[in-house]
């Protein structure tokens, strides 16, 4: 079983007891087994083919996950900024904190 859902501004695939990276959820201050529902479900079907297509969501499906590790750093993007003949280079970092859950239960 699988469902597509709209999880912080985008949409992803998931299916059962698969561990997916989240946006950061409540700024990291989220603990282990904490439980999160994701009531906005596109689509949601089985291996055999079939699949509620909603329009745009399914009325009453919902997808629960849990916390895993509350905060995981993604990996680093370095960022190169250079104006030519000006003398001027700068390099700065970043790394993105996700939050790992664990898809437990689809339902709809």
């Amino acid at each position: 079983m699988y469902a597509i859902i709209e999880e912080s501004g985008g949409q992803r695939k998931v299916s059962q007891d698969e561990e997916i990276l989240i946006d950061l959820y409540k700024g990291g201050e989220a603990s282990k087994g904490d439980s999160i529902t994701f009531d906005r479900v596109l689509v949601i079907g089985d291996a055999g083919g079939s699949a509620k297509v909603g329009t745009p969501l399914v009325g009453g499906a919902t997808v629960t996950a849990e916390v895993v590790e509350p905060v995981v750093k993604g990996e680093k993007l370095d960022i190169h900024k250079y104006r030519a003949k000006k003398g001027y280079r700068r390099k700065t970092g970043h790394r993105q904190r996700y939050t790992l859950v664990k898809v437990t239960g689809l339902n709809g």
